[in-house]
């Protein structure tokens, strides 16, 4: 149970794929104009992540090791490819929405990732949970995001009017740059939220460090540009 606890806790908090490890930025930056969207592609991912852990980790003896990852593509195409005839199907508004970036899944680098680095090392179990955690991490950054532009570009938080109709909106927040904006300043927030909570406990904030960047999941951090 711990081990289960430790898998939801470490994707949605402590290595959060959005806020913490900066992975998936593309359909970070590109599908969250809205909170609908941010969290269909999210639950869209959630669901692909934890069936290809799950495959992955059933057939992790049984994959050869050379042939590993175009054998992770595969199946994670796979699931792909179920979940956007679904989604076409039940809930085509969203499907047009999110567009090309549903197909594009396929090369995220959450679920390559986590298929390479837990769940052909792992049991199915938490492998499973593993998927859940990271697909709940990214979830909830991709609606958080959504949430923040639409509510101070259009005034609405998934679809319902929450700001008087006599506030000014600001149109960028819901156009291109807006998205590197609150990213920005999302981040920029949890940064401090954690400084301020290291100092509070006589701990050292957790920086990049470039003797620890051998063990550092983030390759576009910029330790690594400059241990390079």
């Amino acid at each position: 149970m711990n081990k289960i606890t430790d898998r939801l806790y470490n994707g949605v908090i402590k290595e959060n794929p959005t806020f913490v490890q900066m992975l998936g930025m593309c359909p970070t930056l590109a599908v969250t104009t809205s909170a609908i969207n941010g969290a269909g592609m999210g639950l869209a991912t959630m669901a692909i992540l934890v069936m290809s852990n799950f495959l992955i980790s059933l057939l992790r003896k049984v994959i050869p090791d050379k042939v590993r990852i175009p054998a992770f593509i595969v199946i994670i195409a796979s699931f792909v490819t179920l979940v956007q005839f679904i989604m076409q199907a039940y809930v085509p508004g969203l499907y047009s929405s999110l567009g090309i970036f549903i197909p594009l899944i396929v090369v995220n680098c959450i679920i390559l990732g986590r298929a390479e680095s837990y769940a052909s090392k792992n049991p199915v179990i938490p492998s499973i949970f593993d998927g859940i955690g990271m697909g709940l991490g990214f979830t909830v950054g991709l609606t958080i995001i959504g949430m923040v532009r639409e509510l101070l570009g259009t005034g609405s938080i998934f679809g319902f009017r929450v700001l008087p109709e006599s506030v000014d909106t600001i149109s960028i927040f819901v156009l291109a740059p807006g998205a590197f904006f609150v990213l920005a300043f999302v981040i920029a927030i949890m940064n401090k939220i954690n400084i301020v909570k290291a100092k509070k406990n006589g701990e050292e904030p957790e920086l990049c460090d470039l003797a620890d960047c051998a063990h550092c999941q983030n390759t576009m951090c910029n330790g690594k540009g400059k241990e390079e």
